[in-house]
């Protein structure tokens, strides 16, 4: 639902709030809200909630749960985080909620097969790594850090029946995924059901204005909305962020795809498979990671169509994110070492290997140089022109290196100093 404003507009308050008035400040709050969102529901809920803190300056509580279901995390889940950090910079508070409670059960959304829950020690290995990383985004002095176990271990068995009585099975096979399951005779476990459950009793317990997810968590996210109306809370509002494809360009940024960025990869690394992505995808880049204006980047990507080299806006994003999660030094140092590389130069840290067998072909060098995954990968890699050897392409299958100390190359970012004995 869309809502158009003006300032001292009249406004329709939240259930029981009074009315507050509509400043070019809140409007200024609503515009930052709607950046980038895919759906932003209720909007003049929302609208009335940004007028009641600016009247009040009694800061909203915005939510964000993870799983912590692996230990690292890329710039997909950055998408809603950099939300976050916009929402933070107005003054609200966000919750940055980790689901070790709700990772035991596991998130059925989009899938279709029951998913494996996860066990105490890989929840606990993988939730240390997780706020360290969410930092490099999220100010921490405006940050809550919650664990939904806190509330949902004491719940028990009683209170989880009393909690399931409060939403039906109909609504409940509503959600896609289940209702597909079911129509295949794919099995459902009672359990999962649980989870959209859990994940809005997390609202109830932290009494939320505004929860954030991606599209995927539509479904939940309502969920916890409707159960916050029958505890006789004010409902969240909820803000869903579109999922980020990764540098592919089709799917969705992933590690098990392989076509993700993580938050802890070498600057040097971060900067080329930024600089990677298409001429067209770097815009939706632009508008769900960059923390330029909307202003700013509409300018640039008007110079771009105006003549400009793309690859200048996107060594400006590249520089830009390098620089968030490493340093603007590091950011700098990348870009030369690209420009370097790109003129067939060799970066100044590369791997050693040490291996023996000398003579030894080059197929078999490259598999054990962990540079290509098989001999018939580093075959094909050959055939596409895209190995050298001390800066001399190969051009032959059958190449013997001798014993020697050797920089081999394979594509543009890929080297190793093979030391063969």
């Amino acid at each position: 639902m869309s809502l158009t404003v003006t300032s001292g507009s009249p406004l329709q308050p939240v259930t029981g709030a009074p009315l507050h008035p509509i400043t070019d400040r809140v409007l200024h709050a609503l515009e930052v809200s709607r950046r980038g969102v895919d759906e932003l529901l209720p909007e003049n809920e929302w609208l009335a909630k940004l007028a009641r803190a600016e009247a009040t300056g009694a800061p909203l509580r915005i939510k964000l749960g993870l799983d912590p279901t692996a230990p690292d995390l890329h710039l997909g889940h950055t998408v809603v985080m950099n939300k976050l950090r916009q929402l933070q910079d107005l003054g609200h508070t966000v919750i940055f909620l980790v689901g070790d409670f709700t990772s035991m059960i596991g998130d059925p959304s989009g899938r279709n097969a029951t998913r494996p829950p996860l066990t105490r020690e890989q929840i606990e290995a993988n939730a240390k790594t997780y706020y360290a990383q969410a930092s490099l985004v999220l100010d921490p002095s405006k940050t809550e850090i919650r664990y939904n176990s806190e509330w949902s271990d004491p719940l028990g068995a009683r209170g989880l029946i009393q909690l399931a009585s409060r939403y039906t099975v109909a609504r409940m096979m509503e959600r896609n995924d289940f209702s597909e399951r079911y129509k295949a005779g794919t099995p459902i476990a009672v359990h999962e059901f649980l989870y959209p459950l859990m994940q809005g009793y997390d609202s109830v317990a932290l009494k939320s204005d505004l929860e954030l997810g991606g599209t995927d968590q539509k479904f939940n996210l309502l969920v916890g909305r409707a159960l916050q109306s029958e505890y006789g809370q004010e409902p969240q509002c909820i803000l869903t962020m579109p999922l980020l494809e990764g540098l592919d360009g089709v799917e969705k940024m992933s590690k098990s795809k392989n076509n993700y960025i993580a938050l802890t990869e070498a600057p040097n690394t971060m900067f080329a498979k930024l600089l990677s992505i298409s001429d067209t995808m770097m815009w939706k880049y632009f508008t769900l990671l960059s923390f330029k204006s909307v202003d700013d980047i509409a300018q640039l990507r008007r110079e771009i169509d105006g003549g400009r080299n793309p690859k200048d806006a996107k060594v400006l994003l590249a520089k830009e994110i390098t620089a968030r999660f490493h340093s603007a030094a590091a950011a700098d140092a990348a870009e030369a070492d690209f420009e370097h590389r790109a003129r067939g130069g060799v970066p100044d840290e590369i791997d050693s290997v040490s291996m023996s067998g000398a003579p030894m072909g080059i197929g078999a060098l490259l598999k054990q140089a962990n540079l290509a995954a098989s001999t018939g990968e580093a075959n094909r890699l050959i055939d596409g022109r895209g190995v050298r050897v001390d800066g001399s392409m190969v051009e032959d299958r059958g190449l013997k290196l001798a014993a020697g100390t050797y920089v081999v190359q394979v594509g543009k970012r890929k080297f190793a100093r093979v030391t063969l004995e």
